[in-house]
This record gives structure tokens, sequence and C-alpha cells, in this order.
């Protein structure tokens, strides 16, 4: 049993715990910065954005982790032979003055630093993405210009619990948004046009604990002609009350109960993750086949603060069911799949 929550509630009590742990399909609880209580120097916030279409995507973030702030541009191209460049300038003790906005609806999201700028700018039904680095890939710039349209109706909301007094995870992701822009990169124009391309975000706001790892898996396309997606992930917090993996599809969202993600091994234990993954339900109304392309690795250790990432993206097949018992069958749905540690 999943728990749903259905109207508009403040986000924290009084001693900064959730006033519900659950699900929702809406951004209907209220967060409010003033209540968090667990620490300031625990508190997480931060934008991500995934754009892209079966050839090339891009990924930008801008995160304000209190003692440390992450600013990312990431290109992929998932051609013949993949290839990837990430740069990653890091801020020490923004400690929220960032000033990300309390709500995913509406809002700027912006940063500048060093050669570099990114500027989320949210309202009037869309979402307007730019960015620029001038030292990107081999010593030239990259441009960002994109806009998302078609919002869906429906995303996924999770208020996600830790055993631990004053911390918690409030998390939205709005997947199938359509994406129309262009990306100018080591002197080349990759051009995303809205009848191919999708963006997901991924906004997050939490007073963590130190130490936990994260799966989760993300897609967004079509299936016979129909905008489709998924959000699929699990590893951290007190998820009993509700799990984060639901289905998109024309708009609606489907909740799913738990998937497992089932990542090849080496002989030596380690994960392989660039061999193909299968992904399996408890309910049974997700089974997929996941053949990788790239893998965007990055490890940072500096002692008591580490991060270690293997964002794979790749294709996914197999069937979603959804609320209704109606069975969809994806083939080779452009996606990621990751696994993270971190120390933080």
């Amino acid at each position: 049993m999943q728990y749903e929550i259905t109207g508009a509630i403040p986000l924290l009590d009084e001693k900064g715990n959730l006033t519900q742990a659950g699900y929702a399909k809406r951004l209907l609880p209220v967060y409010d910065r003033e209540k968090v209580k667990g620490g300031f120097a625990r508190l997480k916030e931060w934008d991500y954005y995934y754009v892209g279409n079966d050839r090339f995507g891009v990924a930008l973030t801008i995160a304000d982790n209190s003692y440390m702030g992450l600013d990312s541009i990431s290109f992929l191209s998932f051609g013949e032979k993949p290839w990837e460049v990430t740069k990653s300038p890091m801020r020490l003790f923004p400690m929220g003055k960032t000033g990300l906005p309390a709500s995913s609806a509406r809002g700027i999201s912006k940063i500048s630093g060093k050669g570099y700028f990114l500027n989320f700018t949210v309202g009037d039904g869309k979402r307007h993405l730019t960015a620029h680095m001038a030292d990107f890939k081999d010593g030239r710039p990259i441009d960002i210009d994109i806009t998302l349209t078609a919002e869906p109706e429906e995303s996924m909301v999770i208020c996600t619990p830790f055993e631990k007094e004053g911390h918690f995870y409030y998390n939205q992701k709005i997947n199938c948004m359509r994406a129309k822009g262009i990306v100018e990169v080591g002197g080349e124009v990759y051009t995303f046009e809205p009848g191919e391309s999708f963006g997901v975000l991924d906004w997050g706001r939490g007073v963590w604990t130190y130490e936990n790892t994260w799966y989760w898996g993300s897609a967004s396309g079509l299936a016979g002609g129909v905008d489709v997606g998924f959000n699929i992930g699990y590893g951290f917090g007190d998820t009993s009350a509700a799990t984060e993996n639901m289905l998109f599809y024309a708009g609606k969202a489907h909740k799913l109960s738990k998937v497992k993600f089932n990542i090849p091994r080496k002989k030596d234990g380690k994960e392989d993750y660039l061999k193909p993954w299968t992904f399996t339900s408890d309910d049974g109304r997700f089974e997929m086949d996941f053949v990788p392309v790239l893998n965007r690795a990055s490890c940072t250790d500096v002692k008591l603060i580490k991060s270690d990432q293997n964002q794979v993206f790749g294709r996914f097949s197999g069937t979603a069911v959804l609320d209704d018992g109606t069975r969809v069958e994806i083939r080779d749905l452009m996606g990621f799949a990751e696994k993270v540690t971190n120390k933080w």
C-alpha cells in the first residue's frame, strides 16, 4: 500500500520533519526553507535538467549543498563512437545563498562563475534553459539555448523521511517535456526538435544524512506515437509510505510499486556498467532490458567528502503496465540509469 498525498499541505512541521510521507502527482506540499531544522550544513538543494534525443543530449545542474556548490554542464554524443564532456565547477560554502526557488513551478535559478553561467527561467508554461562555458571541449566553448514546453499534467512527487530527526528529501521529477533549441559545442551545432527531443527535470530539496547510495533511472520518448516515460529509483531513506517509481503515458502518471536494478558484475564482484542490465518489478508492471551506450562516470574523493557516480545512458526495451492493465510495449527508448554513492 502506497500513500498518495492529494491536497496542498505544509511540507514540514515545526520540528523540521515531514508532515506527511508519501507521493503525489503534482507539487502539492509547500516547501518553506525557514522550517528546516535538521541543520543548514546538511541542506541540499538542486535543479537538474537532462534534454536529449536518440543521438545526443545535454545535462545541466545548479546545486547548493550548503558547504559546497556544484554547477555542471555535460554534453553527450551517442553516435558510432560515443563520447561525453562534463565540466563541474565547485563553489565553497554557498550555504543557501544560491537562492534556488522554493517551487519548481516558477522562478529563476541562476549562477555564474569564472568563464561560465547557467540560467533556468520558469514561467508562462515554459522552461528556458541557457548556459555558457568558455573552456569546455578542447579549449573551445559550449553555448546552450533550449526551451521546454508541453509540460505534462502529472509528474512524480515524493516526500521521503530519514530516520534522523529533521532529515527529509522532497523531490519532483517531470518527464516528457518537449524540447526545442540548440547546443553549440566545439564549433559544431546540435539542434533539438520537439518532435524527437524531450526534457526531464530533477528538482530536489532536502536535509540529507552523511552517507547514502541511490539508484535512479529515467527515460522520455514515444511508444506508438504517444508520449511515454518513467521514473524509477530507490536506495535511501524510509520508503515504506511510497516509492518513487512511476510510469507516464499521454500526460498521466501511473504508480508502480518496487523496481530492482540488476546491474551485471565482473569476476571481481564490481559492477560492469557497460554490459546489458535488466529491471524487474515486484508487481510485474515494469520489466525492461537496458543496453548501455555510454557511462558518464566520475569519482571525487577528498577524504570527508566523496561522490562516486556512474550515470549510464542507453536504450530501454520491454513492457510497462498502466494502472488499468493496459500493456505498453517500449522499444529502444533512450534514457539513463545510475548508481551514485555519496559521503556529503
